[in-house]
């Protein structure tokens, strides 16, 4: 059996492991890679380390574009395989696969009025709506703590990773030889303690553990001071008529907001505000977040059973036309506008920023991970001007951080997830989905702990078992 890292080696997004075993070859996850446009735009196209065509079957994490985004690119090279996933993961890619279809046909439209009148070659979009629709078909829902007899030589079984509705952590087992091999892989870890979902589930020892390091040298703020500081920026937006503008990813974050905006308000922590989420797929996806209530910890069930909403459909405005969207450009604040992208590198969130962002009133709101190279990791970083759509702007509002909305597990909530393993067992431990700099201090950290035989794989590299 083999395994090479094709993406999230060394670097955040891009997730995407290849196993080549006696019978098959599959993927657990096929992910686009986010960061710098030219380099992302040719390292999602490009597959040098395999064909399609040979990848029998896709075992997916979770739903967000980082893990799930290239699946269309793949069917469109001729994949025909099923893609393993759980159901509530299975209805949530069929939106957001669509639409990232979607953006990539308008932002590709935008940007080739451009380049067209520069005399320039167009660019084709990496795929397209049939695309999206056609992976759809190929996806095969399976149930947590279900044990999945793919071929009489490979299983696997999802427990509940607590990042996102449906995120799974997966154990596969693999008989080769006559030797059977327990495999982990954490996908993105989630954090415990956690509203609306439940926390990360333990699974069996294993061999073979493949994890995530996103957060491996850093800590995130306690959730109750984080609540009093949103309620600070809330009472500062009013006092200055603010718009504040929240990048956040429409699966996951969003309605995490909602839920928290929710409890403020309902509680008196904060006075009352317009909110706007702006964004198609998050109004889609948070009507799925209803449709999936196994997926719900106990605080959300009961929300839920004494018919409370803890999304607030009666209490902010959901916006799907696009017009509205930009008639919010037009309105005074205070307002909050919650909108996609969560890495600012597409959707409505760009044209929020690009219309706000030059304003000293108002408030620019990061609540989750932003990748390098990303538009929101250069707002993040303090950078004076940034380019949006290909425009020059002055970053003169106010820069607020909130790391705790996070979703992923930062490093002590990592290392007591990775804590449960029996050490002596594990004969390699892959740290993939962090940056180096974050990797290298979470193994030190793990070592600390009694871990051994830790590597840091790069793009390309393969382990043979």
């Amino acid at each position: 059996m083999q395994i090479t890292f094709i993406g999230a080696a060394q670097t955040v997004t891009g997730s995407a492991h290849l196993f080549e075993t006696e019978d098959v070859k599959f993927l657990l996850d096929s992910g686009l890679y986010q960061g710098k446009r030219k380099h992302a735009f040719e390292l999602n196209r490009q597959f040098d380390l395999f064909d399609p065509k040979e990848i029998d079957f896709i075992i997916l994490s979770h739903a967000h574009i980082d893990h799930s985004g290239n699946i269309p690119t793949l069917v469109k090279k001729g994949f025909r395989g099923h893609i393993f996933t759980t159901f509530a993961t299975r209805d949530l890619a069929r939106i957001m696969l669509e639409d990232s279809a979607h953006l990539q046909e308008h932002d590709v439209e935008y940007v080739n009025k451009r380049r067209i009148a520069q005399g320039k070659k167009p660019f084709e979009p990496l795929y397209r709506v049939e695309d999206a629709r056609q992976a759809f078909l190929q996806f095969v829902g399976v149930n947590y703590h279900h044990k999945f007899q793919v071929n009489e030589n490979i299983a696997f079984t999802f427990y509940d990773a607590g990042h996102i509705l449906g995120s799974a952590i997966t154990l596969l087992e693999i008989n080769e030889k006559g030797k059977k091999i327990l495999i982990g892989f954490t996908g993105d870890l989630g954090r415990p303690n956690r509203p609306i979902l439940r926390d990360p589930e333990k699974i069996p020892d294993v061999d073979i553990l493949i994890g995530e390091s996103t957060y491996g040298n850093r800590l995130h703020d306690k959730h109750e001071d984080v609540t009093e500081k949103f309620s600070e920026v809330i009472k500062k937006a009013i006092a200055r008529k603010s718009k504040i503008i929240i990048p956040a990813f429409s699966v996951g974050r969003t309605q995490e907001l909602v839920y928290d905006l929710h409890k403020m308000f309902d509680a008196g922590l904060a006075p009352r505000i317009p909110v706007y989420v702006d964004s198609p797929l998050a109004v889609n996806a948070t009507e799925i977040f209803r449709l999936h209530p196994e997926c719900f910890d106990a605080e959300t069930s009961d929300y839920i059973l004494r018919d409370e909403d803890p999304f607030g459909f009666n209490q902010l405005t959901y916006v799907r036309d696009k017009e509205v969207s930009k008639s919010l450009n037009k309105k005074d604040g205070p307002m909050i506008i919650i909108s996609a992208s969560g890495m600012c590198e597409g959707g409505r969130v760009v044209h929020h920023l690009a219309n706000n962002i030059e304003n000293p009133r108002n408030i620019i709101m990061i609540v989750g991970y932003c990748a390098e190279h990303t538009l929101c990791r250069k707002i993040t970083d303090g950078e004076k001007y940034v380019n949006i759509l290909g425009e020059n702007y002055q970053v003169n509002a106010e820069v607020v951080v909130f790391h705790s909305f996070s979703g992923h597990a930062d490093r002590d909530e990592m290392l007591a997830y990775y804590d449960n393993f029996d050490r002596s067992r594990i004969q390699k431990l892959f740290l993939v989905h962090g940056e180096h700099e974050a990797q290298i201090a979470f193994k030190e950290s793990l070592e600390n702990k009694g871990f051994r035989n830790i590597e840091i794989p790069k793009r390309g590299y393969s382990f043979t078992f």
